[in-house]
């Protein structure tokens, strides 16, 4: 069986779509760190005058405090924020807004508590727009782990009964594959390739990388979960991306 670990990321990018789309299954990294400044409240959205940083705004705690805790600071009204710039600046227009816009208004209707179920919420919102069923379960529910960095990735996946790790290729330079072997666990990469398609909201300027995955549904449909295949077969490929295992 191959899995897929990540951390729980707010408008998740195509390499973590595309990550999970290729695994049998996708462990949810939620008990590890909160990481401030990192991707896992934010991420950008494509519009005409370049790209739009959106950021939930999280209540400051210790900095010790997991991904599964961390609250929401909704004291500022991101959510409206945030539907407003998805609506005036960037998809409005787009072909499939109409069709996704309900979920869309749902997902920013929702008053979230907790970071974790609002980034999970905005990545099944994608998933299920491109028809992706792969399951997700958050590795807090799977129970207690004593190891960290590949000790732990090895020890969740034997809990999961993986035989293949899917890793992002900015893991190459610290995961230990040796020890994963141990657990019985080989280790493949990802080599994700970035597609290109349109966007709409850009027309006439240069194409944008590496943008929130919600891009690439408003803008193709579900035919983009194709765009994205082909790109990672090569028939259709863009160039690697320069980022890594972003976010």
């Amino acid at each position: 069986m191959r899995v897929a670990l990540h951390q729980p990321h707010y408008l998740p990018w195509l390499g973590l779509i595309d990550k999970i789309d290729r695994s049998d299954l996708l462990v949810v990294l939620d008990q590890v760190q909160y990481a401030r400044n990192g991707w896992q409240n934010r991420n950008y959205v494509a519009a005409a005058s370049g790209p739009i940083l959106l950021t939930i705004p999280v209540v400051r705690g210790e900095i010790t405090t997991r991904i599964t805790d961390k609250v929401v600071n909704n004291n500022q009204n991101w959510r409206e924020k945030h539907l407003r710039t998805l609506t005036e600046q960037c998809y409005a227009r787009a072909p499939f807004w109409r069709e996704f816009r309900e979920p869309i208004t749902a997902f920013y209707a929702t008053r979230w508590e907790r970071l974790a179920d609002a980034a999970l919420a905005s990545t099944r919102l994608v998933l299920d727009g491109f028809g992706i069923t792969t399951p997700l379960v958050r590795a807090s529910t799977l129970g207690t782990f004593p190891g960290s960095k590949s000790e732990l990735l090895a020890q969740i996946c034997a809990k999961v009964g993986a035989t293949t790790m899917l890793s992002g290729d900015g893991a190459r330079d610290y995961l230990d594959t040796d020890l994963l072997r141990g657990y019985g666990v080989e280790v493949e990469w990802q080599d994700f390739r970035h597609p290109r398609y349109p966007q709409h909201a850009r027309a006439g300027r240069d194409f944008l990388p590496r943008m929130a995955a919600l891009d690439l549904l408003l803008n193709t449909g579900p035919d983009g979960l194709r765009l994205l295949r082909a790109a990672r077969s090569g028939t259709a490929a863009g160039p690697p991306s320069e980022a890594g295992d972003r976010p």
